[in-house]
């Protein structure tokens, strides 16, 4: 049964994410949004949901290793393992001009959670900062985002449709997620793997599923704005919305592995995707692969 489980959520997310890009981006043409902004706000928020829900519920019952664990995981897999699968399908391309601010405020991000776990702890006072870096982020998101009037924009009677298309995947998405991330669970303790191994790599991969259907679909479709902009959008949310949401319900005590050993990859992969962006102007199918096997060594080297 638990194996069946699985199969019906890896289902339920690809369906959900078709709809998803496909609702987002008539939203974005509507409202004179780039498909980039919609990737970063919408796209970037609903997928990251699973994240959210399994945080604070772990923080909730005392397992603080899988709410930290799940977004360091989260970060690192988005990169290296859902970018990556996208830019083997197609090409990525990043248009600099577009995303400098949030690339850096993705680092800002990444910078400000690392010196909040070398004390031990993520503690309310630390989650209130973060959703403030939220708040800022979604303000210049939309203010700064708008196009020209596309004047091939959706009637306004196909904008029900669209909606209902968004929110639907969106709830497909995270059904699909949770079947997903509860099945591999089971069967990664059946093999005896360890609480913090599982938060990093099981529950961490799980929850970014609706990310990886999201940009691979989108990489399909040749909306790589989207799948980059989901990706850059994920991991903003992820320390910003999930560890603030879950600190300000309870402080999250921090292993010191996180600090020491974790975060150097979260930086890392965040840099990597920085210089990707302002060197190459996009990430190459070669720059994929590679990406893919820097992420199945991280695996390896967690595990042993």
């Amino acid at each position: 049964m638990t194996y069946i489980l699985f199969c019906i959520g890896l289902v339920a997310l690809f369906l959900g994410g078709e709809y998803l890009v496909r609702g987002a981006s008539n939203i974005a043409r509507h409202f004179n949004l780039s498909p980039m902004v919609i990737g970063l706000t919408i796209v970037g928020f609903g997928t990251s949901a699973p994240e959210l829900l399994v945080s604070v519920q772990a923080a909730l019952a005392g397992q603080p290793a899988i709410a930290i664990g799940n977004v360091l995981g989260s970060n690192i897999a988005n990169i290296l393992l859902i970018l990556g699968t996208s830019a083997v399908i197609a090409a990525l391309m990043i248009p600099i001009r577009k995303v400098w601010r949030d690339l850096g405020i993705m680092i800002v991000a990444t910078a400000a959670l690392w010196v909040m776990l070398l004390d031990g702890v993520i503690s309310r006072m630390d989650g209130v900062i973060l959703l403030i870096g939220l708040a800022v982020f979604m303000i210049m998101a939309f203010v700064l985002g708008r196009e020209e009037p596309d004047l091939d924009a959706l009637p306004p009677a196909a904008m029900p449709i669209s909606v209902a298309q968004t929110v639907g995947g969106l709830i497909v998405l995270v059904i699909g997620a949770r079947l997903l991330v509860d099945s591999a669970t089971i069967i990664a303790q059946s093999f005896g793997v360890s609480e913090a191994v599982i938060a990093l790599t099981v529950v961490a991969v799980g929850t970014s599923l609706p990310e990886l259907a999201t940009s691979v679909i989108a990489a399909f479709r040749k909306q790589t704005e989207i799948a980059v902009g989901n990706v850059i959008g994920s991991n903003i949310f992820n320390i910003f919305s999930i560890l603030g949401i879950t600190a300000l319900i309870t402080p999250i005590p921090a292993d010191p592995r996180f600090a020491s050993a974790d975060m150097p990859w979260v930086a890392g992969t965040a840099i990597v995707l920085v210089l990707f962006a302002v060197l190459l102007k996009g990430i190459p199918r070669l720059a994929g692969v590679a990406l893919l096997a820097v992420y199945a060594g991280y695996v390896v080297l967690i595990m042993i």
